[in-house]
């Protein structure tokens, strides 16, 4: 039986590896063994298309031609930074003040609050983009990178994570930093930060996931195309620039690994303390 599970499992993590291995193989292959492979989808070609499990003639041409030759590239790789960063920022400035006290403190309708905090965090994009696009627009913030990085700033799933590990802070602790006449503030950085930091790291960890990977508000909100994150980037393939875009995919995706490699542990705190309930 064991034997059985192993072997799912491991039939389940090649299956998840496979699309990292088929662009990685996929960068360093040249443009005419490509061609020979991706021609009866992407080109003219009759039959169906095939892969390799290794290139036949591995070549780092592809990613050359995109360090040293695309300009849009880079471009669009640092608008994704501006935004990424931006949204972290404001995501730290504004929700973990909300979370701690939504977590640490009583006035009235706070639940019915917190509620409407989770519903939100429910609705997909599509059911506020027009909300959202109406008051950019009536702000003057349409094409224009803010207009990306507001409503992401006040997303509410990041109160959510912090406010599970701040809901989980020993009373005891807080009521003995009061008696010692520390005050709120001083508690919340000294006690609350310190101790609530697995939850903002993985909170963090998942909003870079989340914004370093944007599609449709860029799309909904950009119209200019020098202000594109790289996720807009990456969907322009053609048969004669599919070895460039297999290495843009692989240099757009080196950054989320690298973070959800440094963040794992924390962001496996997150996911077991937000499926806690009360």
């Amino acid at each position: 039986m064991r034997k059985i599970i192993n072997g799912s499992l491991i039939l389940a993590a090649a299956a998840a590896v496979f699309p990292i291995w088929f662009l990685i193989c996929g960068s360093l292959m040249g443009n005419g063994e490509l061609a020979g492979l991706l021609a009866p989808v992407m080109g003219n070609a009759e039959g169906f298309a095939s892969w390799k499990f290794l290139p036949e003639y591995p070549t780092l041409r592809s990613y050359i031609r995109m360090l040293l030759d695309s300009p849009e590239f880079f471009v669009m790789f640092w608008n994704s930074v501006k935004i990424t960063a931006a949204v972290l920022a404001g995501q730290i400035l504004v929700g973990t003040p909300a979370a701690w006290g939504f977590a640490r403190f009583s006035f009235p309708a706070k639940k019915l609050l917190f509620t409407v905090y989770i519903a939100l965090m429910m609705m997909p994009f599509q059911v506020m983009m027009l909300s959202n696009y109406l008051v950019l627009n009536r702000l003057k913030l349409l094409d224009t990178l803010t207009g990306i990085v507001l409503p992401s700033v006040f997303s509410t799933f990041p109160v959510f994570l912090m406010y599970r590990f701040f809901t989980g802070l020993p009373e005891a602790l807080i009521e003995s930093a009061r008696l010692d006449g520390a005050g709120e503030l001083r508690i919340f950085f000294e006690i609350g930060i310190p101790l609530g930091s697995p939850g903002i790291i993985s909170a963090l960890v998942l909003g870079f996931l989340e914004n370093w990977n944007l599609l449709e508000q860029p799309m909904a909100f950009l119209k200019t195309k020098e202000k594109w994150p790289l996720s807009l980037y990456l969907p322009n393939i053609t048969m004669d620039q599919a070895g460039a875009a297999f290495a843009a995919s692989v240099l757009a995706l080196l950054p989320a690994v690298l973070v959800f490699l440094a963040g794992q542990d924390y962001l496996e705190q997150g996911i077991v303390s937000a499926a806690v309930k009360e």
